[in-house]
Formats: structure tokens, sequence, C-alpha cells
């Protein structure tokens, strides 16, 4: 179906009341213990410097529909303490407000405070000014490092305990990680490495603050440390001792985009994949890296060479919106997990070889639970199993909550596919024409000595002589535009453009650079298959093209007036090209098979207008280029058309949009009429 018009609806959302009271949290071998019961923890990471406070309370609350019982952060050191002992907690940096808002929409929170994080950012989130220190070495058994971690690591923990955010004191936080993934690196570093792991065990025990702590990717996690796992699969991982749970701190759902490279995709099924084998494999406790993966405003990316934009093609896009069909797929997933929670939980786990496997969760008194999985990459099976045969496609797993009923199937996606499209700044009379000037950047005392002036007879290393201030001693170019109407999320196109850095109305947008990647960099953008292991440039696309031509502009940063763009150029471009634009859900695609229905829906407060295209039989294509194939239903296209003129109709479609009824209308009419076994259609507004 094509939508071609869509309508705004109010949508009310109730908010669960935050946690008001203090509660336990304990781990034993199995699973996290709260007051007393384990809990099955699906997470995902929201970093909350990469979006703005005015974005957190969609995109918790979408985390929390999507599924997700907990939020994972980092914290960055060098946001907050960008100059040694000056701090910042303001704005996009505002932690506890951050994790407020976890609390308020009755999720978990769990904080890795690292202080060193990795997380592509600018410099793994280490201050630059530590470089400044004599004597000093980062990540070692260094006397000067380990006096600076810890007085930003207590300072953090004080402030979260001030504010009341640990779970004793019925705030949201049930776990804390300190350092990051350093089992990695740990080798080189021989003794001295070994004594800075014990150290920072001993450091973040003695702030007794009542829930446990992870270390991630550390196999030799000393005691009560929990030692996690991360990659794109850990359904094979085992902690280092039988009294740690089995976690997952990081599911890649993606990768970041590099600059002059391609954009990264994992597909849906594959994800889904990855979290039903852990789950089946006994983990109780399983992250999304990421949720949502936003932007790296300003300067904060790092290397190497990591692009503004940090889509990380998650759940929820770079602007918060459904990432489908992945954040829906991967909510079927979730709600068929929590099913079956009690006998992941309580249930002995019993592994069965088909050729293939089940698992089969059951006594203890519980409910039972079962998995059936088919790790073959090439070739689908039929699997018997409790008297019933189920069909297994390559490389999926069936989640049978109660043994019978196959709830969900990780390779078959029953939910929308979503298209977005970017729209032009209906607020500007000719948006293209746009009067530009030219002035030099006031940079100030930034630099060592002179106020920014100095003299030398040899070549300075630029990150000692900018102390990290500034990239460059540049000219900019600035302009004047209205914000875009409406409330979808703002893109900055910077077509024409070289390289360079963007501000609106002071607020930087981060560094620009129209680089193309080649077309036949890597798979050169091959058609993909989600069977079999998944590794970073598998699936890629966008070959050929800018590896990011458009850059976010958060509603907060601009003004109802006048706002004013600010761009550097490094390498020559030209201005007028550059526009600003919306971005919106442009076309929505169903596959839809006998017995499934499925809820259709533009974002954003949109509904369906009209249909485009309906086929009932083989249909050819992908979204948004469908067409019929070799054994059709003639009529598919009119009697689509005809329900929803004669079910719903322009005043109706508002009341039932939101639930299953027209599909359900809509599938069940052409099955009468044209007898048929499964049904595509795709819809654009």
């Amino acid at each position: 179906m094509v939508l071609r018009v869509c309508f705004r609806v109010l949508v009310l959302a109730l908010l669960c009341l935050p946690f008001c009271y203090a509660y336990t949290v304990t781990h034993d071998g199995k699973a996290i213990v709260i007051d007393g019961q384990r809990k099955l923890l699906i997470s995902g990471s929201i970093h909350y410097p990469r979006s703005t406070p005015e974005m957190w309370p969609e995109l918790i609350r979408k985390a929390k529909e999507g599924g997700l019982n907990a939020i994972e952060t980092y914290v960055f050191w060098n946001a907050h303490e960008p100059n040694r002992r000056q701090y910042n907690f303001e704005g996009r940096f505002d932690l506890v407000r951050f994790l407020k808002t976890i609390q308020e929409e009755g999720l978990y929170s769990i904080l890795r405070i690292g202080p060193y994080v990795c997380a592509e950012w600018n410099y793994g989130g280490l201050p630059v000014w530590l470089h400044q220190l004599p004597g000093i070495a980062l990540r070692t058994d260094n006397q000067v490092f380990e006096n600076e971690m810890a007085n930003f690591t207590t300072l953090i923990v004080n402030m979260i305990k001030q504010e009341g955010l640990l779970a004793p004191q019925g705030g949201p936080i049930i776990i804390a990680q300190i350092e990051n993934e350093y089992g990695d690196v740990e080798g080189p570093y021989g003794d001295s490495g070994k004594r800075y792991v014990q150290w920072c065990a001993n450091l973040a025990e003695s702030f007794n603050i009542g829930v446990p702590w992870i270390m991630c990717q550390q196999g030799d996690a000393p005691q009560p440390m929990i030692d996690t796992c991360n990659g794109f699969y850990c359904d094979g991982f085992s902690p280092n001792n039988a009294s740690s749970p089995k976690m997952w701190t990081e599911n890649w759902v993606a990768s970041f985009k590099n600059w002059g490279g391609n954009h990264p995709h994992r597909p849906a099924q594959d994800l889904a994949f990855s979290v039903a084998r852990f789950y089946q494999r006994e983990g109780t406790f399983q992250n999304y890296y990421m949720y949502h993966g936003g932007t790296n405003f300003d300067r904060t990316a790092g290397g190497p060479l990591v692009a503004t934009s940090y889509d990380y093609e998650a759940p929820l896009d770079e602007y918060g919106n459904l990432n489908q069909p992945k954040w829906g797929h991967l909510k079927e997933l979730h709600e068929a997990l929590i099913a079956m929670e009690n006998a992941l939980l309580y249930g002995d786990a019993n592994h069965t070889d088909h050729g293939n496997n089940s698992t089969n969760y059951s006594a203890n008194g519980v409910a039972p639970g079962c998995f059936l999985s088919n790790i073959d990459a090439q070739k689908d099976y039929n699997l018997s199993f409790n008297g019933n045969t189920y069909f297994l496609p390559a490389w999926s797993v069936s989640v049978l909550p109660d043994c019978k009923t196959e709830a969900h199937n990780t390779a078959k996606i029953n939910v929308q596919t979503s298209l977005m499209v970017r729209l032009p700044n209906k607020a500007e009379s000719e948006p293209s024409d746009l009067s530009w000037s030219w002035t030099p950047e006031m940079i100030g005392d930034v630099l060592q000595g002179n106020g920014g002036h100095f003299k030398t007879n040899q070549l300075k290393e630029q990150l000692s002589v900018t102390i990290d201030a500034s990239d460059y001693l540049w000219y900019m170019t600035k302009t004047t535009f209205k914000a875009p109407i409406g409330d979808e999320a703002v893109v900055l196109d910077l077509n024409g453009m070289g390289k360079g850095a963007a501000w609106v109305n002071g607020k930087g947008i981060g560094r620009f650079w129209l680089i193309e990647s080649s077309p036949m960099a890597d798979n050169g953008c091959a058609p993909c298959s989600y069977n079999g292991s998944f590794y970073a440039d598998k699936c890629d696309s966008n070959c050929g093209k800018s590896t990011e031509r458009w850059y976010h502009v958060p509603r907060s940063f601009l003004q109802d007036d006048d706002n004013t763009l600010v761009l550097f150029e490094e390498a020559g471009g030209d201005p007028l090209q550059v526009s600003f634009q919306t971005v919106t859900t442009g076309t929505v695609c169903a596959d839809l098979e006998e017995g499934h229905t499925m809820n259709l829906a533009c974002q954003g407060g949109h509904t369906i207008g009209s249909v485009g295209f309906a086929c009932f039989g083989d249909p050819q294509g992908t979204c948004g280029g469908f067409s019929e194939g070799t054994c059709n239903g003639v009529d598919a296209l009119a009697i689509v058309e005809e329900v929803m003129h004669e079910t719903l109709g322009e005043i109706h479609v508002q009341r039932f949009i939101m639930n299953a009824r027209l599909v359900f209308d809509v599938v069940v009419l052409i099955r009468l009429v044209l007898g048929r076994q499964s049904v595509r259609l795709m819809l654009m507004r």
C-alpha cells in the first residue's frame, strides 16, 4: 500500500511511576538478583551526550515500548572535567537529569563509569590535560594516573549517592562498571597491568554502593567483579567463576561510520538470532550497543576517522525515529523472552542435539519454556519436537514459551519496514538562496602563551599546543535561516561542501567531510544475506557515496526567529548548495504470511492515507521497489483500497491505526477472495 496523505493525531502516553522504595541488588551464578528474585534483563545503550535533554524522555519511552527494562550508559570524563578540577554537568552533560529520566520511566540503569570508555569518543573519554601532568602513564599502575582516576570516579559516585540514584536508595542504578575492555590491551603492560586491574577492583569496592560491579572483556577480573562479554555473539561465553552470571554488556547492533567508508548494516534477523542464542545458552543479561547511537556533536568524535553520525544502525536511529524492521522485530523477540522469564531464571536447561539444537527449560516448579535453533547457515530444516513439526529457516531460533507454540522465529520478520525521506525546509520561501558573510574565528587565549600567539623555531605537536581546545586556526562563513516547520528531526544538508566544522546558534553540530567511499570498497555493497556469522563490513551499503552528507541539528538548538549557521571550510566548497531539511517516514512496507497480523503506521503522529501497491502472490523486489511476480491475485490492489475506504475512511482511520484491526481485516478479506498463502503490502504517505 502507498500512503500518500498522513494526518496528525493526538497520541497519549502513560508514564510508569518511578522507583519510590529502596531495593537490594545482588547476584548469584545465574542472574542479577533484585529483592531476592532473579531478573531477566534486556538493556540498551543510550549515551546522554550524543543526544539532547529534550530528546531523552522520548528515546527512553521508545526503548521501554520496544521491550527494554534497562538503559546502559558510559560516563564521559573529558566532557565533565575538560580542565583539571573544573567540572561541567550542564545541558547534554547533565548525567543526573538523564538518570532521573530513566527512573521516571520505571527502567533500571547500568552506569559504566570507566572512566576510560573508548566508545569511539574523543581520546576514549580521557581528558587531554592528563598529558600535562609530570610522570603520568595512562591506564596502568601509575600513581599519578590512579590519583586522577580515583578523584573523578569518587566525584561521580558521591554525586549519584547524593541524588539518591542507587538501587538501595530507591534509584534506578542496579549495576556499575569500572574500567573498560582493559583485557584487550592488558598483555603489553605485564605485571603493572595486573596490579592496575586489582587496584581498579579495590577502588570500586571501597565505594560501598550496594550494587554489583562489572568489568567487561576482563577474563582475570578479581572477585567480586563480574567479567562480561562484548561482541557480535556471546552465546559461547562463560564468566571466569561459577558465582558470576552470564552477562553481555555490548551486543554490537552494527557498527560506526568511518570517513571515507560505507554504511554498516547488520540484518535484524542476525541480531535477533544472536540474542535468542544467548538466552538459549543460559545468559540472563544482554545489552544492545547501541539502542540509540545519536550524534558526535562538537569535536567529540574519536578515532580512527569516526564520522559525526553515530547512528550505529541502532533500533532508534540518529534522530530518535524507529528503525524498522529492527526495532519491531526485536520487540517481538523481547515479548517472547519475557513470557518465559521464570523458566529461563529458575528452570533447568536441558540441551539436546537434533543435528541442530533445542533447549528445554523445565522442572523446579516453573512452567517450561523452549528454544529450537538451526545454526546451519545454508539449509532450512523441519524439526520434530514434542510431537510437533516446526519449520526452522537457516540460521534461526524459534522461541516457544509453552514448548508448543512458536511465539517468535528470528528469521521471520512480521513487522513493517520503514524508509525515511528528507523534505525541504518549508519555512524558507527560497531555502537555497542564502546570503553568506565571512568572519575570522575568535581564538582568544585558548592556546598557550600571549593570547594564542607565539613564536617557535621548530615544529610543534598540535595536541600540546591547543590543549584540545581547537582543531585549527581558521576563518569561517555564516548565514541565517528560519527553523523548519513542524516537529520532525532537522538535518543540515552540506552537499557541495568539502571538509570542516559547523555550528548552529553557537552549538557545535560536529565535523563534516563530504568524502566518498570507493564503489568497490570491501564487498562493494553486494547483496547481503543474514545467514551465517556476521562481521563488521559484511552487509555494507552506500558504496561510492559521501559517508555523511546530512548532519543532525536537534530542535532544541533552534530558535523561533532567525537562526545562525556558521561553517568552517578547510578544503573548499560551495555554500550556496547548503540547505536545511526534515526527516520523516516516506515509505512503509510489509511482508505478511498466513496466520500473522501486523500494525502498520507512519511515525511522528501521522496516519495512513491511501494505498499504492498491494500484491497477493509472489511479488518481486524489496521495500520501495516491488513489482508483481508470476503468481498474483489480479484484484489485490482494488480489494485493499476498498477495505481501506469502506472499513475506515478518512474519519475513522485515526481510531484504528495503532492496533491490528486494519491489517487483520485486509488480510482476512484477501484470503477469502483470492485463496493465496501470503500477502506483501507496501505503504507510503
